[in-house]
């Protein structure tokens, strides 16, 4: 008399205990009254640079020792330049304790908290006296991002781009995992007056319009596990579930 109730106990407990798949889908409207579909968000990255930075600045012109002359770092001549992560570094210059850095012909010139576009402008104006037509090109060596908690590759990864957003970042370390908190999702950034932390939620549609949908240099991404990870599950086992009926079953059977 006691093994429906049984088998119906455990069927609850074992369905009590599998993740919703509400809680593991992305931009959710949560209202049928929710209907915007367009969402404003600027995207710029209004970073500053700080002693310590690395910046790839390379200087092309007509002439081709001139060229030579201020890049000595990465001559077209070489063959391991910007061919890995190591050679990135190698070929940038870094800005001092002071905020200056160290360029050929110009010398130190004052970049501390200026952007990336501002800080080749200034190199700009002080080549154009020693040269008529060059393009400057200046890069942020140092745009890393960190991923950490339920993502499938935790880990630091480098962007080669201007600007990326969250989920960009997420899907370069393949998706967070089925036990991720989604609704909970914690980014912590640097301020000049230290550390700050954020917590957005990937569920909801007014993300794409919240300051830290696009991330910035050296930003970590933190994403927390759901409440009883340990006891839930991503799937439903039925292999588990059938297999212990069975054994419930034949052991009442046993027992009377």
């Amino acid at each position: 008399m006691y093994r429906p109730f049984l088998i119906f106990g455990v069927l609850v407990l074992l369905l009590a205990s599998c993740i919703p798949q509400k809680k593991m889908l992305y931009l959710q409207a949560k209202t049928d009254s929710d209907t915007l579909s367009s969402f404003k968000n600027e995207r710029k990255i209004d970073y500053r640079i700080q002693p310590g930075d690395n910046l790839y600045v390379r200087v092309v012109s007509l002439d081709e020792q001139t060229t030579t002359l201020l890049n000595p770092l990465g001559s077209t001549s070489s063959s391991t330049t910007l061919s890995s992560d190591a050679s990135v570094y190698l070929n940038s210059y870094t800005v001092n304790e002071a905020g200056y850095l160290d360029f050929p012909m110009t010398g130190e010139i004052f970049v501390k908290n200026m952007n990336v576009e501002e800080m080749k402008e200034a190199l700009y104006e002080e080549l154009r006296e020693y040269l008529k037509e060059f393009v400057v090109i200046v890069k942020l060596v140092n745009f890393n991002i960190t991923l950490l908690g339920e993502v499938n590759r935790p880990g630091q990864y480098k962007i080669y781009q201007n600007n990326i957003n969250l989920f960009e970042a997420v899907s370069m370390s393949g998706d967070l995992t089925d036990f991720a908190n989604r609704s909970t999702v914690a980014i912590i950034r640097q301020t000049k007056t230290g550390s700050k932390v954020a917590y957005v939620d990937m569920t909801k549609r007014d993300i794409l319009m919240s300051d830290y949908y696009y991330l910035k240099p050296n930003d970590i991404v933190y994403v927390t596990p759901v409440k009883g990870k340990q006891f839930t599950f991503a799937e439903f086992p039925y292999g588990v579930v059938f297999g212990f009926i069975s054994s419930t079953i034949l052991l009442l059977n046993y027992l009377k």
